[in-house]
């Protein structure tokens, strides 16, 4: 622990577990979606790059999903559990 007893945490999954989702940073919450990384670039650099090129969470729910394959380490798998996420988030808005 750091000496100014803030903890650092190795994944935002334990975050979010003791924290709570709130405490996230968009780029974590993203992290836990995409799961895991490739060799040399981890789950967080895939989605601080996401945001980076999108600009925010909305810019990238307005992107087809063809623009997502362009982003070195996001298989198809994780583009889908992205989608999924934004549609969830929809259907919660519209209700």
């Amino acid at each position: 622990m750091p000496k100014d007893n803030t903890i650092v945490w190795n994944h935002p999954g334990g975050k979010l577990r003791e924290l709570g989702a709130e405490s996230l940073t968009d780029e974590e919450l993203l992290s836990i979606m995409i799961s895991s990384g490739i060799k040399g670039k981890p789950a967080e650099k895939i989605a601080e790059e996401i945001l980076e090129r999108f600009g925010s969470l909305q810019g990238l729910a307005n992107q087809p999903l063809e623009k997502l394959l362009e982003i070195k380490g996001l298989s198809d798998v994780k583009i889908i559990r992205i989608a999924a996420a934004f549609e969830l988030a929809h259907r919660l808005i519209r209700k």
